[in-house]
């Protein structure tokens, strides 16, 4: 078991070396993209499944509460999507599951918005929807993606594609990215390190 253990940790190292070799110009434009729609007074939405899901409430408790210790600074406008059960199930049931995060980004999104769509697979279709309702909306769109980046894949305005087809690396290394973009939004809205 320990060599099994010792094993993913490598490939979780693996593959974050991947992410610096072939995504950090991206990720840098996603840092200043989402910078520069909190300095105009705007929000940013965040949508996933599972783990994704999770990784959306992760980022946004960041950007409302702090990031980094020390960083005492205003809370951020970010919402996750999907964490009202409330708006789930009745949405899943009158609607369809496809349609729990497009109607949240019709009620919230405001143009000058951005929505962060977070999918391991790039094919998640409530994802998919939501993007599409954003970009009708005039939202600029983000997508933080695995794998060959599946149909969302040169579909946002912005994304980010680990170089993986494990889940598990890519989640690990979904959560890592966004904490570079908290990094690079203190950095650039409060002078933060």
């Amino acid at each position: 078991m320990k060599k099994n253990l010792q094993e993913q940790i490598k490939d979780s190292i693996r593959t974050k070396e991947l992410v610096l070799e072939n995504c950090l110009t991206d990720i840098e434009k996603i840092g200043y993209k989402l910078s520069e729609c909190l300095k105009n007074g705007n929000k940013i939405l965040f949508c996933g499944n599972g783990g994704s899901s999770c990784d959306a409430a992760h980022i946004a408790a960041e950007l409302i509460v702090r990031f980094k210790s020390g960083n005492e600074r205003r809370a951020l406008p970010a919402i996750a999507l999907g964490t009202d059960h409330a708006i789930l199930t009745a949405c899943a049931n009158d609607y369809g599951y496809e349609d729990i995060f497009s109607r949240q980004v019709e009620a919230f999104g405001q143009k000058g918005d951005v929505l962060v769509g977070i999918t391991t697979s790039g094919n998640s279709p409530n994802v998919l929807k939501a993007i599409h309702q954003a970009k009708n909306q005039g939202l600029t769109t983000i997508s933080m993606l695995g794998g060959n980046g599946g149909k969302l894949k040169s579909f946002c305005d912005f994304e980010v594609i680990v170089p993986s087809s494990i889940t598990a690396r890519i989640q690990e290394s979904h959560i890592m990215i966004g904490h570079l973009f908290c990094s690079i939004i203190e950095k650039e809205l409060f002078g933060m390190d």
